[in-house]
C-alpha cells in the first residue's frame, strides 16, 4: 500500500496515455487549421484572386515570424525557462489569436471595406488585401503551432521518460495526422454545401482551437500534480539549471545539426507539397477539388496508423538512422512518381501509400533521437532548434513552388482568372520536391557513420531493460 501511495502520476499506464491524449488534441485542431486553405486553393483562387503565387506567400508566412524574428529560438528559451504548462497555453491561445485574425480577413466583414480594408488595399496591390490579413494571422498562428509543437515533445519526453517514449510521439503525430486527414474530407465539404464559401470550413477549424486551449488547460492540471509529486520543477527533473550559453552548444553539435538539416530538408518535401496536393491532382486527373481533397485525404491515415507501430518498433528495436534512410528514398520516389509517371487514379493511390510509409519513418525515428543528442536541461532549446531550421525551409519552399508553377505555366493564371478553363503543369515543382528526398537521404547516410563512430544510440531501443 505504501508503495502504491508513492507511485507518480505517470507510473501509471492509463494516466500518463490520458495525459498524450489530452496534449495531442491541441496539435489535432492545430494541424486542422494548418491545412483547411490547402483543398480550397482553386476555390480562393476564384473567389478571392489569390494566385498561386500569392496562396505560395500566405503559406510561407505560417514561418515568417518564426524564422525572421527568431521566435523559434525564443520560444525554446522560453519553455525552458518557464515550463511546458504555461508555454503550451500560450501557445494554443496565439493559435486562436491568429486563426481569428486569418478568418476576418477572409471573411466578408473585411472584404466587403470593413475596418482596415482601406489600408490594406493602398498597398502591394497585387496581392489582395485579404491574402495581407490572412498572412498577419497565419504568422502570428505559427507562433503558437511550432511552440505548440515543442512544447508537446518536451511533454511528452517528460512524461514518458525511460517508458515507451517513441510509441507515445507516434501516437501523437498519429492523432496529430488525424486532423489532417479530416480537414482535407471537411474543408471542401463545408465549402461546397455553402456555395463554395470558404469561410465557413476557417470558421469551424477556428472553434476547433478553442476545444484544444481547453484540453491543454485540463493536461496541466495533471502535469502540476506530477511535479508536486516528484518535487521537481516544470518541465522535468534537472541536475542544473538552463542557461541562454546552452543554447550556442546546439550550433556546435555536427550531430545535431545534421539532425536539423536533414528534417527541414525532409518536411520541405511535405508539409508544402500538401499546400499544393489538391490543386496538382486536380490538373494531373482533371478532377474536381473536392475530389483531388478526397483522394489525397488518405496520405495522412498510412502515416497515423503506421507511425505508432513503428515507434514502438523503435522502443524495442532501434534502427533509427536506417530509418530515416529509407523515409527519405521512399519521400523522393513519391514525388518522382508525380513528376513524370503517367498518372491514374490507381497510381496516384500507390504513390499516397508510398508518402504515408515515408512520413511514418521518419518523424518516428527523428523526434526520439533528439533526446539522446542534447542534455535534458536544454530539450527544449535543442527541439525549437531544430524547428527554427526547419521553418526556413518550410517558409522558402512555399514561394519557390508558387512562383515556379507561374514561370513555367506562362499565361495559365491570367486564363483562369479571366474565368477560362486552364490546368498548370507541375512537372517542375514535383522535381524540385524530389530533390529534396535525395540530399535527406545522403543526411541519413552521415548521420548512420557518425552514430556508429561515436555511439549516440541512434540504432538501439529506446527501452532499457
Amino acid at each position: 500500500m505504501k508503495e502504491a501511495l508513492q507511485a507518480k502520476l505517470n507510473d501509471s499506464v492509463a494516466t500518463r496515455w490520458i495525459a498524450l491524449i489530452l496534449v495531442s488534441l491541441m496539435m489535432f485542431c492545430g494541424y486542422m487549421v494548418i491545412d483547411v486553405m490547402s483543398p480550397l486553393q482553386t476555390m480562393i483562387q476564384k473567389s478571392h484572386g489569390w494566385t498561386p503565387e500569392v496562396f505560395g506567400y500566405y503559406a510561407s508566412s505560417e514561418y515568417f515570424i518564426n524564422v525572421f524574428i527568431c521566435f523559434l529560438i525564443f520560444a525554446g528559451i522560453i519553455l525552458d525557462k518557464i515550463g511546458i504548462r504555461r508555454t503550451g497555453i500560450l501557445s494554443a491561445s496565439l493559435m486562436l489569436i491568429g486563426s481569428t485574425i486569418k478568418l476576418y480577413g477572409i471573411s466578408t466583414l473585411f472584404t466587403d471595406g470593413g475596418f482596415g480594408f482601406d489600408f490594406f488595399n493602398s498597398f502591394l496591390v497585387n496581392i489582395p488585401a485579404s491574402a495581407k490579413v490572412a498572412c498577419i494571422g497565419f504568422a502570428i498562428f505559427g507562433c503558437g503551432v511550432e511552440m505548440a509543437g515543442i512544447t508537446v515533445s518536451k511533454a511528452i519526453a517528460k512524461w514518458f521518460k525511460g517508458k515507451e517514449m517513441a510509441l507515445a510521439m507516434g501516437v501523437e503525430m498519429a492523432i496529430a495526422r488525424l486532423g489532417l486527414w479530416a480537414i482535407f474530407r471537411i474543408a471542401p465539404t463545408l465549402a461546397d454545401k455553402y456555395d463554395q464559401n470558404v469561410v465557413v470550413p476557417i470558421a469551424f477549424c477556428t472553434l476547433m482551437l478553442i476545444i484544444g486551449l481547453l484540453s491543454y488547460i485540463v493536461f496541466s492540471v495533471m502535469d502540476s500534480k506530477l511535479d508536486k509529486q516528484t518535487n521537481s520543477i516544470d518541465g522535468g527533473e534537472v541536475e542544473e539549471p538552463f542557461k541562454i550559453s546552452d543554447v550556442g552548444k546546439l550550433f556546435t553539435n555536427r550531430v545535431f545539426m545534421i539532425v536539423a538539416i536533414l528534417c527541414v530538408l525532409y518536411y520541405s518535401a511535405i508539409f508544402p507539397f500538401q499546400r499544393f496536393a489538391t490543386g496538382m491532382l486536380e490538373s494531373r486527373l482533371g478532377i474536381s477539388a473536392n475530389e483531388a481533397s478526397q483522394l489525397f485525404s488518405w496520405f495522412p491515415i498510412g502515416a497515423m496508423v503506421l507511425t505508432p507501430i513503428l515507434g514502438l518498433f523503435l522502443d524495442k528495436v532501434g534502427k533509427g538512422a536506417t530509418m530515416l534512410m529509407i523515409g527519405s528514398v521512399l519521400v523522393f520516389s513519391c514525388h518522382l512518381i508525380f513528376a513524370l509517371a503517367p498518372l491514374t487514379e490507381a497510381i496516384t493511390y500507390v504513390a499516397i501509400i508510398i508518402l504515408g510509409i515515408s512520413f511514418s519513418l521518419v518523424p518516428a525515428s527523428l523526434w526520439p533521437s533528439v533526446p539522446k543528442l542534447v542534455d535534458e536541461r536544454y530539450l527544449g532549446s535543442g527541439y525549437s532548434v531544430i524547428f527554427w531550421i526547419q521553418n526556413m525551409g518550410l517558409f522558402a519552399t512555399p514561394v519557390v513552388i508558387g512562383w515556379a508553377l507561374e514561370k513555367f505555366n506562362p499565361g495559365v493564371t491570367e486564363a483562369i482568372l479571366a474565368g477560362k478553363e486552364a490546368t498548370y503543369n507541375y512537372t517542375v515543382p514535383m522535381l524540385i520536391f524530389a530533390s529534396f528526398g535525395v540530399i535527406a537521404f545522403f543526411l541519413a547516410f552521415w548521420l548512420k557513420v557518425e552514430d556508429k563512430k561515436h555511439n549516440y544510440g541512434l540504432e538501439t531501443p529506446n527501452i532499457k531493460e
